[in-house]
């Protein structure tokens, strides 16, 4: 399954923003990766590096390849509504997102290997699809086996209270989908009008 497994700490230094970890690295050092680190001269960037950086970081944190974004941006744009607030909505309905919003897994890579190795039901099956997208009212949780798994158990973090558009019962170990969230609801740092001003050029 194709993923990117490159260095994260060089990904975070790009963008100047902790998007595949805990930020550690960027306290040591923010600089953008080079050579010559800050002392070298950078030009100033153009209009499509801009939107193109924007896209790189989206695909970066949701943790998707091109081929995949631009199918789902290309969804998004058959959708009603707004096309950048259409593509937030898909990518947070991810199955692997969902999972990872939920707190069963502390990362998003960590979520997408959950799906991947069969530890997650939807509405009762065994579903190991990262991309499947979820519907509001979706029933997601862990499958019985994985319920008692020590390694599993002690990575559950719980739910963030900020995001309002899933539901986790830490007793049940079961959680719901409940609506498409708003655009301004998700905490993600994306400028998606930029995407959006990419693809239709």
């Amino acid at each position: 399954m194709a993923r990117y497994t490159g260095p994260k700490n060089r990904i975070c230094r790009i963008f100047g923003e902790p998007i595949l970890g805990s930020g550690k690295s960027l306290q040591k050092n923010s600089n953008p990766p080079g050579q010559h680190g800050p002392s070298k001269k950078r030009k100033t960037a153009s209009e499509y590096a801009i939107q193109l950086k924007e896209k790189q970081k989206a695909k970066y944190t949701y943790g998707v390849l091109e081929k995949q974004f631009r199918n789902t941006y290309v969804e998004a744009a058959r959708l009603k509504g707004a096309t950048g607030e259409n593509l937030i909505k898909l990518l947070e309905a991810r199955l692997d997102n969902t999972v990872y919003r939920m707190g069963i897994s502390p990362t998003r890579p960590g979520a997408r290997q959950l799906v991947s190795h069969k530890h997650i039901m939807v509405n009762g099956e065994i579903v190991n699809i990262p991309s499947y997208q979820l519907k509001p009212g979706d029933v997601i949780e862990l499958k019985p086996k994985s319920k008692v798994n020590t390694t599993i158990i002690s990575h559950i973090r719980g739910k963030n209270p900020k995001i309002s558009w899933v539901d986790w019962n830490e007793k049940d170990m079961k959680g719901t989908y409940i609506a498409n969230p708003e655009r301004e609801s998700v905490p993600e740092n994306i400028k998606e009008q930029l995407i959006v001003e990419l693809y239709s050029k």
